[in-house]
């Protein structure tokens, strides 16, 4: 009783923030704030009576999900939310600094050949998974291949394919997994070949989709094998609960090799609606939060907000297979119709309007590249293409995941194309889970994605829109772009390697543009004061091993 009614004390608090930003906002009605707000209450009252802020004086972190993970399984996660929780029940042979350098993790040192092609890491012999068996290179053997193998159906497994035959495994045209250029030996070293010196070669492997996997849990278990009664792994945290649709628990690790975490238990609840997990921040729900565009410059000044730049593109793509932007002058009318400085102003939130690919902040980034705002030379490029004035134009559709944030971009995206093209474009915002599987069954003419840093090199944001890639859903492939992505892959000049770059990109996003850049974007957060050492990063992973509570 006494919680509930702290609970409504705080809401009623948060109900007169909420009304002076909503009150202020031309995108959001009152009577659309007053259900936020009624919502929110019920929500709220629900979350917090079951969430103490501590158990039996063991600290608690309490964060929010903006969707159901799609998958646990690190071979087919392609997603932000399902990488959070990935990160933080995984470690790889690498992990990054404080700088987003690579450094020894389960790896505690590795060798270079002196043709740059073969890679030796060297494991550390403490490291265990959760049931307590060694974590050996063999672990990592089998989950390169199961990334690799054709039945798997991994949309990541071009990460892996400079290894030598990984390619060629993952295609179909070798069957035998053992002619890939992985092997372990010892239980405790690991051997990788390449097909040609890739510099970058350690930060791949502080990604997720090449961490170990346990053949025996898997082979045992099958597609419930990632469930909390099954999954066995080797991170800070252990996940001990996952109400799906709801929430989902981790524990501290108390065999993790780094000494265990301070934080005892973390609960991630599932929220996509920003606004409520804005009640339960203000209403001591949980501990930190991501703001929604409106209410950005109210919080702007407090001593708990975050802004944050990140290595995070915005763009839409286009399935350069269907009718009417199989016409690259429609794609590049498309992308030439649009005003990208309008978007911070609706957002807030200090993202960087953007035409080129590679973002600021990462050696690459070019500017001046890509399709400026022209909307005279949109409509002639329209015209040509047999639509004068838009003309005859057919029904076409937006496709985007829900949020607030993609509702207010596609709804401004949509009023440019009317005002710039004179075209009707429809909006279809989906769940999560449904739309990145309808971009791979039933790709939209128009679509919404973004892609951060999986490592923090060009190479990352360039490969994919390669015409192997599996995360490239426009449809589109140009050879020359490909040989351009792989020589400056290879080189070591960073003149010569950022004017492969250069050339790569105005294909990408002036000739051919499969894809239209939008901006990049920025994290702003809310983070309670008793949360310490909390790392946050511009690659927007968050990293929860070093994290404390003050009681």
């Amino acid at each position: 009783m006494i919680q509930t009614l702290i609970v409504e004390q705080k809401i009623k608090r948060y109900a007169n923030i909420s009304r002076d930003v909503y009150m202020k906002s031309d995108n959001i009605k009152i009577s659309m704030w007053a259900a936020i707000i009624s919502v929110a209450i019920l929500t709220s009252a629900i979350y917090i009576s079951s969430t103490p802020e501590t158990l039996d004086n063991r600290s608690l972190l309490r964060l929010t999900l903006r969707s159901e993970p799609p998958t646990l399984d690190w071979s087919l996660a392609t997603d932000g939310v399902s990488f959070e929780v990935i990160t933080n029940i995984m470690e790889g042979l690498t992990e990054y600094d404080e700088n987003l350098r690579p450094r020894p993790a389960i790896a505690e040192r590795w060798e270079v050949s002196e043709d740059g092609k073969r890679y030796t890491f060297f494991l550390r012999p403490d490291v265990r998974w959760t049931d307590g068996k060694p974590v050996t290179a063999g672990d990592f053997v089998y989950s390169w291949r199961r990334l690799l193998a054709p039945k798997t159906g991994a949309e990541y497994a071009y990460f892996l394919y400079d290894i030598v035959n990984a390619y060629e495994y993952n295609s179909g045209t070798i069957k035998d997994p053992y002619l890939v250029g992985v092997r372990a030996k010892s239980d405790i070293v690991l051997e990788v070949d390449l097909e040609k010196p890739i510099v970058y070669f350690p930060s791949i492997t502080t990604f997720m989709v090449t961490f170990p996997q346990r053949q025996d849990i898997i082979e045992r278990h099958g597609y419930r094998w990632t469930e909390p009664e099954n999954i066995v792994t080797n991170g800070p945290f252990k996940l001990s609960g996952w109400q799906h649709e709801y929430s989902l628990t981790l524990a501290a690790n108390n065999g993790f090799y780094q000494g265990r975490p301070m934080v005892d238990e973390v609960r991630m609840f599932i929220i996509n609606e920003l606004s409520t997990a804005l009640t339960l921040y203000e209403t001591g729900g949980i501990e930190m939060v991501n703001l929604q565009p409106e209410a950005i410059p109210f919080y702007s000044k407090s001593k708990e907000y975050i802004n944050l730049p990140l290595l995070r593109g915005y763009y839409y793509g286009f399935n350069v297979k269907a009718r009417p932007f199989n016409d690259v002058r429609v794609r590049r009318a498309f992308s030439m119709a649009i005003d990208r400085l309008e978007l911070p102003r609706i957002l807030k939130g200090g993202e960087i309007p953007a035409s080129s690919w590679i973002p600021k902040g990462m050696f690459g980034y070019s500017p001046d590249i890509g399709s400026k705002f022209d909307p005279e030379g949109a409509l002639m490029l329209l015209a040509e293409a047999g639509y004068p004035n838009g003309k005859g134009f057919p029904s076409v559709t937006l496709a985007y995941d829900t949020s607030p944030v993609n509702n207010l971009i596609a709804e401004n995206i949509q009023a440019q194309w009317k005002r710039n093209l004179n075209i009707k474009i429809d909006l279809d915002n989906q769940e999560w889970k449904v739309f990145l599987k309808r971009l791979k069954t039933d790709t939209p003419a128009v679509f919404r994605l973004g892609w951060g840093a999986d490592y923090p090199d060009p190479d990352n944001f360039m490969t994919l829109f390669t015409t192997k890639s599996g995360n490239n859903n426009t449809g589109w492939g140009n050879k020359r772009y490909d040989e351009l992505v792989a020589a400056a892959s290879m080189e070591r000049d960073e003149a010569k390697r950022l004017n492969l770059y250069n050339k790569a990109q105005k294909i990408l996003v002036e000739e051919d543009a499969p894809i239209m850049p939008l901006f990049i974007t920025a994290q702003n957060l809310l983070i309670k004061p008793k949360v310490k050492d909390l790392d946050i990063n511009a690659m927007e992973l968050l990293y929860l091993k070093r994290a404390r509570i003050e009681q």
